[in-house]
């Protein structure tokens, strides 16, 4: 019930619900594409694509069936649409006016993982951004310490502004548990 509630507010845009539906599925998605794959690095872009493209299609999602089911199908698309380009990038190009969409509801309040990043001391946090894989490293060093907005990420790494919010939620989530368990 819990779970329809939170697919509901994020068809309605609620960032928050975005955050829960990620946290709550990541593990699932990305171990269901691990066994596939047998690749981290595969496996955990087609997790970050699933999860852009599922919240840029969250209104096509049919309740009658389960959340995970819809989430797996569309990671083994990608799966899918990876082999077939056999390219060392699984990007998709979308249009102006879907980048325009996807700009214009980005989230700019500051999570729970923000404001505990905020509140570390520079020298250790680094220390910490550290022992985050170097795709995670690269986007916490643009948005935090480059001070770049999504849209401007998402230029200079030449991705979809959709995969850029992913990564920087996956790895602010990633840094925030390193944090909490050297405390």
């Amino acid at each position: 019930m819990e779970i329809k509630k939170h697919i509901e507010k994020a068809k309605k845009g609620d960032q928050v619900a975005f955050t829960f539906l990620l946290d709550f599925y990541w593990n699932e998605v990305y171990g269901f594409m691990l066994k596939r794959t047998e690749n981290e690095t595969d496996a955990e872009d087609i997790t970050i694509e699933t999860f852009s493209k599922a919240f840029d299609k969250i209104a096509t999602y049919n309740p009658e069936f389960q959340f995970n089911t819809w989430l797996i199908a569309i990671a083994k698309n990608v799966h899918i649409d990876l082999l077939r380009k056999k390219k060392s990038s699984l990007f998709i190009e979308i249009t102006d006016e879907e980048d325009n969409q996807a700009y214009n509801i980005a989230d700019t309040t500051p999570s729970a993982e923000d404001e505990l990043i905020t509140e570390q001391n520079l020298s250790q946090l680094l220390q910490y951004i550290k022992e985050l894989k170097p795709h995670y490293q690269e986007v916490i060093q643009l948005r935090y310490f480059q001070e770049l907005s999504y849209q401007e990420i998402s230029e200079q790494l030449q991705e979809p502004l959709s995969n850029i919010k992913i990564k920087l939620l996956r790895a602010k989530k990633l840094l925030a548990e390193i944090i909490q368990n050297k405390r």
